[in-house]
């Protein structure tokens, strides 16, 4: 069958220009006389007009006989009869003239109609800054950001502290500099490869080093993106991205905080079943299901919260792979720190080593904030170089919040500080296996502390037995103990460490299988608030009977109690000790751990 030519706008402006000159030929063979209406009442007195065509402003006619020019027929404008026959009195010669309105008559119909335009255009412009900046005929169309291995300038070498993960991506690139070869014993690549871990420990920052050592190109979109107010535009973005990246393959499709787009389906108490998430989900997984591996197309995905994501998007031939991305151990983060510590000009004290020992816990994004914190606290100071007092106090700055000397404590609240603080620190000192203390300070930081006092882990630790619980959580009591030691009464400034000592020993009875009336039972899950457990109205269930949840309340207070015993005990022995250094600490306001050690020595 024979295609239908496309029709043009250029066919209606031929044709209306052919008209108009046929018009113009014709009305060129018919000469028309243009007179002034003098001369219409002289040729009208002389009986030489035969016919008349009036109109309101203009009178067309057909003359007997021609005019010596040929002229068969005339035009002239209308003049108002009074004034005609007034002039013809007066041998005035006089013609009609008609006002121009055409310009009025081209606004009067066009300002209207611009005005409207415009107000449509402002809106169209809002709507479209609303989705992206993209317009209304783009909202379907994939917001990824498109990057060539020049952009991305991210290369294995910058990405350190999580060398498991980076052995894994090391395949990914191997087989998109070289599907084929890769491929040569029958296997095939992974389709999707889901980063998991905690916020900043480098899975964007992964994937962007995949991108740069296998020299692809890269689409980078966060998985909020897709998803708008629209029906189908989530589904219909997710099909672009895939078509632009088959156009470009082999590519790397890296789709970030996939728990946005990928979260299970119905799993809400509150949601419906027929959502735009659940169909842009449903777009995905048949894309996943659609390209082939061996083009050279491969899907990376990020999150933080893989156990909310949709079984079907997990199960094998969609995410195969799980890489785990994890908080970086001391090794880790001694490697990340040399990252980051080149950039900076540092003094002969600063030891990555060192630094990396006070940080347990720190992801690769919290060692990059400690660094630049250290750097702007060492410019404050004028200093020609970053000390380690620099990356000791912004440590400080970061766990315990910032310094508010300005918050002034009556002399008896901070007597109250000095001593809990210094219960915590003897408490720490006596119990065998406890963090070392690194410093006590009763200056008030952040939001409500009043004081604090720091530990310093010798090694990551990844298990703790029942008795480092119990001397934690007597550790943690050794405040509150203080305070009834001395005082013979008790304040509001254990309150934080009243919930921690709560949680320790409820998670030993009921998770960690750690008592002995109830036995080796996990009677409670780890709550995750975006499962449903917490939401406003909605109570959780609890698969145990009343009575074991009565004896798990015996049993954490118990706990608790015993801990806070303990801690009296260990005080009530070392009572001229507590008085001797809550005295030093109220003179210097921060004791360092040399500074402690002296104190506990000269007892």
């Amino acid at each position: 069958m024979k295609e239908q030519a496309p029709f043009h706008v250029s066919y209606w402006v031929i044709a209306l220009i052919g008209f108009m000159l046929i018009q113009y030929l014709l009305s060129a063979q018919q000469p028309i006389a243009r007179i002034s209406y003098s001369e219409f009442q002289s040729y009208l007195q002389q009986e030489r007009i035969e016919s008349l065509a009036v109109s309101d402003r203009q009178i067309e006619g057909v003359f007997r006989e021609p005019l010596p020019g040929g002229e068969t027929r005339f035009v002239t404008t209308r003049v108002e009869p009074e004034l005609a026959a007034l002039l013809q009195r007066h041998d005035v010669k006089f013609a009609g003239r008609i006002e121009s309105t055409l310009l009025r008559d081209i606004l009067s119909w066009l300002l209207p109609a611009l005005m409207f335009l415009g107000i449509w255009l402002f809106l169209l412009k809002r709507m479209s800054a609303g989705l992206g900046g993209g317009g209304m005929m783009q909202i379907g169309k994939s917001r990824a950001r498109v990057y060539v291995e020049a952009d991305t300038k991210v290369s294995f070498a910058d990405v350190a502290g999580v060398d498991e993960a980076k052995a894994e991506l090391k395949e990914i690139v191997d087989f998109l500099k070289d599907p084929q070869t890769y491929g040569r014993l029958g296997g095939r690549m992974p389709k999707g490869v889901l980063l998991v871990g905690p916020p900043g420990t480098g899975k964007t920052l992964l994937a962007k080093a995949v991108a740069g050592e296998a020299k692809v190109p890269f689409f980078s979109i966060s998985g909020s993106e897709f998803v708008e107010m629209f029906v189908g535009v989530g589904a219909a973005r997710v099909r672009d991205l895939f078509e632009q990246a088959r156009a470009q393959a082999p590519a790397i499709i890296f789709i970030d905080e996939l728990d946005a787009l990928g979260r299970a389906r119905g799993i809400s108490p509150l949601g419906g079943g027929h959502d735009e998430k659940e169909q842009t989900l449903n777009q995905l997984l048949a894309e996943l299901d659609g390209f082939d591996t061996s083009s050279g197309l491969v899907l990376l995905a990020a999150t933080n919260r893989p156990e909310i994501l949709d079984p079907a998007l997990l199960r094998a031939g969609r995410f195969d792979r799980q890489v785990l991305v994890d908080r970086p151990d001391k090794t880790g983060r001694e490697q990340i720190l040399r990252v980051h510590l080149h950039k900076a000009r540092l003094a002969a004290d600063v030891s990555a080593q060192d630094i990396a020992a006070l940080t347990p816990g720190f992801t690769g994004a919290d060692l990059a904030n400690l660094v630049n914190e250290a750097t702007l606290l060492a410019t404050r100071r004028n200093a020609e170089a970053v000390a380690m007092q620099d990356f000791t106090a912004a440590i400080e700055r970061i766990i315990a919040g910032l310094e508010k000397r300005n918050r002034l404590l009556n002399p008896r609240e901070r007597e109250v500080v000095a001593f809990h603080e210094m219960g915590h620190a003897l408490v720490a000192t006596s119990l065998p296996g406890c963090d070392p203390v690194h410093k006590v300070s009763i200056i008030p930081r952040g939001m409500g502390a009043l004081g604090y006092t720091i530990q310093r882990p010798i090694e990551d630790r990844f298990l703790m037995t029942r008795a480092e619980l119990e001397n934690k959580m007597a550790v943690l009591l050794g405040g509150r103990a203080a305070e009834w030691l001395v005082f013979g009464q008790l304040s509001t400034g254990a309150a934080d460490d009243l919930a921690k000592v709560t949680d320790i020993a409820r998670a030993m009875v009921t998770r960690y299988g750690m008592s002995e009336r109830l036995g080796h039972l996990a009677l409670e899950r780890e709550p995750h608030s975006f499962l449903g457990d917490n939401l406003p109205g909605i109570q959780t269930r609890h698969e145990y009977a009343e009575t074991t949840a009565s004896a798990i309340d015996e049993e954490v207070r118990e706990l608790v109690e015993r801990a806070f015993q303990r801690s009296v005990e260990l005080l009530e022995a070392r009572r001229e000790l507590l008085e001797r250094c809550a005295r030093r600490l109220l003179e210097a306001e921060t004791l360092d751990a040399a500074q402690l050690k002296a104190l506990c020595e000269t007892a």
